[in-house]
């Protein structure tokens, strides 16, 4: 009978142990899939910055004159090129949400992908009219 109870509370000790490895597993692999999340969140938002930087740099340049002298008659010409119109706030507001949604969705979904496609169409969605909004407040 002694031998029954040393071997059940043996069996009990062994399996409490192995309990707490399998939490630690799972927080570990928590960590590394946050971590991951982050990680592309935070490249996505550095790609958006450097396709502003060259649309910016773009307008900048654009917005250059020309100072054109002619030296007999002593007349100075202007000359300005068109300027290029730069993202619609619908546009920018599809893109950012596009990307907020999908991180989003990534984030809370137990499907990580279903979840960042379903997230990122929302997002889309729900940018494009707010920038809409934004640009007809602009017009007026």
């Amino acid at each position: 009978m002694k031998a029954l109870y040393f071997i059940l509370i043996a069996a009990v000790v062994v399996s409490c142990q192995n309990q707490g490895k399998m939490e630690i597993e799972k927080a570990k692999l928590a960590t590394v899939d946050s971590m991951k999340v982050e990680i592309e969140k935070q490249r996505v938002i550095d790609s958006m910055q450097v396709e502003m930087a060259k649309i910016e740099e773009t307008k900048i340049e654009t917005q250059k004159e020309v100072i054109v002298v002619n030296k007999p008659s002593a007349t100075t010409t202007t000359t300005t090129t068109t300027q290029k119109k730069g993202w619609s706030s619908t546009a920018k507001g599809a893109v950012i949400g596009a990307g907020v949604g999908a991180a989003t969705g990534a984030i809370i979904s137990k499907k990580k992908v279903q979840g960042a496609i379903i997230g990122g169409v929302a997002g889309a969605g729900i940018g494009a009219g707010t920038g809409a909004i934004i640009d007809g407040s602009k017009k007026e």
